[in-house]
């Protein structure tokens, strides 16, 4: 045996055993197949290796063997595997990692397992099982993988394997992927690769298993689908390696990390095409950083094959600009000697407002949304349709995330996300059915460690003891409800995304009249102004105001409203009226001057010659008049003539304009006896307006 070997199992006999217990054992098993030639096979094997820890030294070529031609070395011990498989089941002989990936395929069978090696086998196939695998599939992977490790490990090491243990495997694997001879035990590259391929499938599965039996304390990864990524520029990746660590030990979201990576990985490649001789980024000028700007002009979106959208561009230099700056004022070697791009130096960030979804699209699309056959897909549309969370914090969604406030509403806590903090709110009872659903089908696993809070919680979107993707419960779940609903595009793309719906909650709480506070606490925002983009005017209550004026039949009062009425204005007068009618909005009505006649240079509006007003109004007008009565008595105790004067006009001027809407008001002795006050000296007022 070989000295690595004998490291690790110090106990092993490195001995053949006797013609007599190994015969024993192949009369003891008659499911063994053709004992007599696996004895045959026996006696050669120690007639031309006596010496077992001599094999163990041998080439690998030669260990492995083959069975064409039937003769020589090599074949006697391709023909032993059933009796060194019967040593490492006596405990007595232990294969190196090399030896077990050349062989490829192992006959192991129940026979030629300890008995509480394929007890522990049963035990992960039935809890893979119980997490929603198939058995066909879950059996062959986790046998494959544990026959592997079983022959170099052996028992009782196997049943307690270990991250460290798996790790080890997975470093053989590429070590025998670097091999020269690898030809000589695979026919071609890819045929290995295919075969590596299998057994991280098979690791992804032990390891899946084990975290959820609580053997080890990380969650795994998927194997990665794509070759892994060869560094451009050595020293530019490495740089961006150490801020991106830097960046996850200031507890940077992981999304935010990711994001900027793969930013700051464009500019590299770019830089690797434009400038072929830069290799570190202190060697990148502004010029240079300029120009991947105005490329970013002409680039096209990978999903979309189309030129990249303003905001797209934004946050592709908003990464780089961050990196530079920080990059540069930690001092790091390679780091640029100043910050190459600035604030100014991005694209203005257009201001939109939000895009709800319309009653009638929202109408089409939720029984579609209804009839989804997966329940995850369909209680994730629900939920965001009646709580307007975010994506991912629906799906962080905790196992017991629902309850009820005292008068029986449900209450949805929505956990930590991007607003660093926890929330309660409201819930429709048609997402809670949705959520208790999902609470039924739920099986029994181990929870998950939440990024932002560290604490590992069970949460309600798990399907196979993994949390579901935020692409299959919206994205595929949208586009089979939107094709079924017909709310497609002329490129074939659904129109509704999932965060529109998170819009449609923010606007109807808008309109219908909710406070700041209760929109800011619903969507979860951290300042008012991420929220007061929620209190613009909406199309509907901007069209019911527009025909309070504007429309056919509106009583008008002021100079401007015969003119409305007979539609003497010109039309690029209207069209102007139409875009800045609530821009013009004073204390009593409108002032709808128009742009080429300047602004208005005093504030008495009230003799405006562009004033108009409304019922709407009414209630304004009369209380602005009742005031303007209290100031003409003041200024009469004062003996100010002109201030009387001044208010007495303003006051007959409301009047005037509340007869011409026919609204009515009340006469100075009728305010004198409602607050029993002696009336003013009428004919000081007759003499002060005379």
């Amino acid at each position: 045996m070989s000295a690595l070997l004998k490291l690790q199992h110090p106990g092993l006999r490195s001995q053949h055993a006797t013609s007599e217990e190994y015969s024993a054992f192949t009369r003891q098993r008659p499911t063994v197949r053709s004992g007599d030639n696996l004895l045959k096979a026996f006696r050669r094997f120690i007639q031309h290796y006596p010496d077992l820890d001599q094999w163990c030294q041998l080439p690998l070529a030669e260990r492995i063997g083959h069975t064409k031609p039937r003769a020589g070395k090599t074949y006697v011990s391709a023909l032993a595997r059933p009796y060194l498989y019967y040593l490492a089941m006596k405990g007595e002989l232990s294969f190196d990692w090399h030896w077990i990936i050349g062989v490829r395929c192992h006959v192991l069978t129940v026979e030629l397992l300890p008995p509480a090696v394929a007890l522990f086998i049963r035990e992960l196939v039935d809890e893979g099982v119980r997490l929603g695998y198939k058995p066909r599939s879950t059996t062959v992977k986790l046998s494959r993988i544990m026959k592997t490790l079983y022959l170099h490990y052996l028992v009782p090491a196997v049943t307690e394997i270990t991250e460290e243990a798996i790790a080890a495997f997975e470093d053989a694997l590429v070590s025998f992927g670097e091999r020269p001879d690898l030809e000589t035990f695979f026919d071609s590259d890819e045929t290995y690769r295919q075969v590596a391929k299998q057994y991280r499938q098979a690791i992804y599965c032990l390891r899946l298993v084990l975290y959820h039996r609580g053997k080890i304390a990380v969650l795994p990864e998927r194997p990665a689908s794509r070759p892994k990524r060869v560094p451009l520029r050595p020293r530019m990746d490495a740089l961006l390696d150490r801020y991106l660590w830097a960046r996850r030990v200031q507890y940077a979201r992981p999304a935010t990390i990711a994001k900027i990576g793969c930013d700051v990985r464009r500019f590299i490649h770019w830089l690797s095409c434009e400038y072929p001789d830069i290799e570190s980024f202190s060697q990148v000028t502004r010029d240079q950083v300029l120009s991947y700007s105005a490329s970013l002009d002409t680039a096209l979106s990978p999903q979309t094959a189309r030129p990249l959208t303003v905001e797209s561009k934004i946050t592709r230099l908003s990464s780089l600009s961050v990196f530079f700056q920080d990059a540069t004022a930690w001092g790091w070697e390679d780091a640029p000697l100043r910050p190459l791009l600035g604030a100014r130096d991005l694209p203005k960030r257009p201001k939109r407002i939000p895009r709800y979804i319309p009653a009638e699209q929202l109408n089409k699309l939720l029984p579609a949304v209804r009839e989804l056959v997966c329940p995850f897909q369909r209680a994730a549309l629900i939920i965001a349709r009646w709580s307007g969370a975010r994506r991912s914090e629906i799906r962080n969604l905790d196992l017991d995330c629902l309850d009820a406030y005292p008068d029986g509403t449900a209450r949805l806590r929505i956990p930590v996300g991007k607003g660093k903090r926890e929330r309660l709110v409201p819930l429709h009872e048609e997402a809670a059915a949705a959520i208790r659903e999902l609470q039924q089908l739920a099986v029994a696993v181990r929870g998950f460690r939440d990024d932002q809070t560290g604490a590992e919680t069970r949460r309600l979107f798990v399907h196979r003891g993994l949390l579901i993707s935020d692409s299959h419960l919206f994205e595929t779940a949208l586009e089979r409800a939107c094709t079924q609903a017909g709310l497609i595009d002329q490129d074939g793309r659904p129109m509704i995304t999932a965060h529109r719906f998170r819009h449609t909650v923010g606007t109807e709480l808008a309109e219908g009249g909710a406070r700041l506070h209760t929109i800011m606490k619903m969507l979860g925002h951290t300042s008012t102004e991420m929220t007061l983009v929620y209190a613009h005017i909406s199309d509907k209550a901007m069209a019911e105001d527009y025909q309070k004026v504007l429309g056919p039949g509106v009583e008008l009062a002021g100079p401007l409203a015969e003119q409305l009425r007979t539609g003497v204005l010109p039309k690029e007068s209207v069209e102007w009226l139409k875009q800045n009618f609530f821009k013009t909005e004073l204390e009593l009505g409108h002032c709808l001057r128009l742009p080429q006649e300047g602004p208005c240079e005093c504030d008495l509006y009230l003799s405006c010659a562009k004033f108009v007003t409304t019922k709407v109004y009414a209630p304004r007008l009369r209380s602005r008049r009742l005031r303007e009565l209290e100031l003409i008595e003041d200024a009469i105790s004062q003996g100010w003539e002109r201030e009387v004067e001044r208010h007495r006009c303003a006051a007959r001027r409301i009047e005037q304009l509340l007869e011409e809407l026919s609204e009515p008001f009340e006469t100075i002795d009728e305010v004198s006896r409602r607050n029993n006050i002696q009336p003013p000296n009428v004919d000081c007022l007759d003499r002060t307006r005379d």
